[in-house]
């Protein structure tokens, strides 16, 4: 497959079964199908009509600025480990990727967008696979401590076997960063093939960067929580319009963790997922189910409606600016054979 405008060519081999659109599609179908069996539609309906559609569209806007955050946390990890990416250029790959996040599997599909675009402008395409992995790293570590934060604010709403599946999975979280970190610099190089070994030096070669320069890495650490947190008060600014009245805290603890399990690659972005996910995670807290899916399926609409807008400013600024490959024609390149691999 020929990315539009990189000159990249990407393998066709038949895509993975949860890579297909219609997969994905059906997957979100089935998902939402199955909460509107058990929470009737019109009931969800009338709590949706509670949310003034001027609320709705000044937080699609606080989105859309809140995510200018999101924008200087990745240019600030890419540019130390080397990309040297201007702020026009970040802004227009962030932005094609949450354009891709609307079409691509997961949360993480996006990512790929994201980084296919920074690629043609980056110094060093290494700095750019470092500073994304770091980046997603960074937004899961951020939301574990968001959740582990409320989950200390309610210490009696929590029972000890709830508090244990929570500590267990911070505790995989972990290991995993650990043995992600031991695996890239205890490997031995040379026994590699030599296509291999070229990308772990330079993967190696953006760590040590990235480590000579921890102070900015622990900011924009501090810059997603910022981001997430306010993700956060915008969900429960909608569920207080919606009637959801449940304390912030609760917030802090059910909606990072919902987020996070938006990232398994079985939707259309995430979406059914997280919804199911934060009716299972606010109902031990007394929230009606109606209430939780209306205010989740209006904040899954501003994510939308957010990734469309975004995916214009992207192309709008890639023609004001300079020429880099257009996050249409790379979502629907993707979307062509289902294949996010670029």
């Amino acid at each position: 497959m020929n990315i539009v405008g990189t000159g990249k060519t990407v393998s066709s081999s038949q895509p993975k079964f949860w890579r297909k659109p219609v997969v994905r599609l059906g997957g979100s179908a089935l998902i939402l199908a199955l909460l509107l069996t058990f929470v009737p539609f019109d009931q969800i309906w009338s709590a949706i009509k509670h949310i003034p559609p001027s609320l709705s569209i000044s937080l699609l806007g606080v989105y859309l600025g809140l995510h200018l955050l999101g924008v200087v946390k990745w240019r600030l990890l890419v540019n130390v480990a080397g990309a040297e990416l201007t702020f026009g250029q970040a802004i227009r790959c962030y932005y094609g990727g949450l354009f891709g996040n609307v079409f691509l599997p997961s949360l993480v599909g996006g990512d790929v967008v994201r980084a296919s675009m920074a690629f043609a402008v980056s110094r060093s395409r290494a700095a750019i696979v470092l500073g994304s992995l770091v980046d997603r790293a960074e937004d899961v570590i951020g939301l574990g401590g968001i959740a582990a934060t409320g989950a200390l604010l309610l210490p009696s709403s929590l029972d000890p076997q709830s508090r244990k599946v929570f500590w267990a999975f911070g505790g995989a979280l972990a290991v995993a960063g650990v043995l992600a970190l031991g695996v890239l610099f205890a490997m031995p190089v040379r026994k590699l093939p030599f296509k291999v070994r070229r990308i772990m030096v330079k993967l190696r070669h953006a760590s040590r960067s990235m480590y000579g320069r921890r102070g900015r890495v622990l900011l924009a650490l501090g810059l997603g929580v910022v981001l997430q947190v306010s993700q956060v008060a915008v969900n429960f600014w909608l569920g207080e319009a919606s009637g959801l009245h449940v304390a912030f805290g609760v917030w802090l603890f059910a909606w990072p963790l919902a987020k996070i399990s938006a990232l398994l690659p079985v939707t259309q972005g995430g979406i059914g997922v997280r919804e199911v996910a934060l009716i299972g995670l606010l109902a031990p807290f007394g929230a009606p189910s109606v209430l939780t899916a209306a205010a989740g399926l209006v904040f899954e609409a501003i994510t939308t409606i957010g990734g469309l807008i975004a995916g214009i400013i992207a192309f709008g600024i890639g023609r004001i600016t300079e020429t880099q490959p257009k996050p249409f024609s790379i979502a629907q390149a993707c979307l062509k054979d289902g294949n996010t691999t670029l």
